[in-house]
């Protein structure tokens, strides 16, 4: 069925087809196959709450291109195009959706701020997400391979209540860097505060 799916060019100037080459060549195997789950999801989940499906596709796909980018790369994007030079204190994990959303838009032509929205929040969430930033949060999230303590219960929400759901991944992750004594991006500490508390009783 993905297969088929047509992409229309206000919102990425390439077919399916020629995205995922692309996303082979800048991919290992495995993070290639991951994406591809990703999209899966993503796409499902986008027919379940009445979000774009098609850009469900899109992000799905595009959210770790820069994943495997070196450092460089991110820093040199971040200088050019003067984003918040807090960032130069974090690393890939932050890098990647933050300011690969960036790359995204330069070297695959997507133009639609709600599919780089998605995948700049895809790591760190936000205060205000839209429905496709929630659901590319939380399909990378409960993608079939992942296998950790709380997954099922992601998966859970993620049929019916995806507030919810974000609140749970935002929690769960924030609980994770202090454990492993990680250092927080700021925006992950606004993005608990916008989510948890009000989801709280479904938790």
């Amino acid at each position: 069925m993905t297969d088929n799916i047509q992409y229309h060019e206000h919102l990425i100037p390439l077919t399916r087809e020629q995205l995922l080459n692309k996303l082979d060549n800048a991919l290992s195997a495995g993070r290639f196959a991951h994406v591809q789950r990703v999209e899966k999801v993503a796409m499902d989940m986008a027919k379940r709450f009445g979000a774009d499906v098609e850009a469900a596709s899109i992000a799905g796909l595009c959210h770790d291109y820069a994943k495997q980018r070196p450092d460089e790369d991110f820093i040199a994007v971040i200088k050019q195009k003067k984003l918040d030079p807090e960032l130069l204190n974090y690393g890939n994990a932050i890098w990647h959706g933050v300011v690969g959303a960036e790359m995204v838009k330069d070297e695959l032509g997507v133009q639609s701020e709600d599919i780089l929205d998605a995948i700049r929040q895809h790591t760190v969430g936000g205060t205000y997400m839209t429905k496709l930033a929630q659901i590319i949060y939380m399909a990378d999230y409960i993608e079939p391979a992942r296998d950790f303590e709380g997954v099922d219960r992601a998966r859970e929400l993620c049929q019916s209540n995806l507030g919810a759901a974000v609140a749970y991944q935002t929690k769960h992750t924030l609980e994770y860097l202090i454990e492993n004594n990680q250092p927080v991006y700021p925006q992950t500490l606004l993005t608990y505060n916008a989510w948890v508390p009000q989801y709280r009783k479904d938790l």
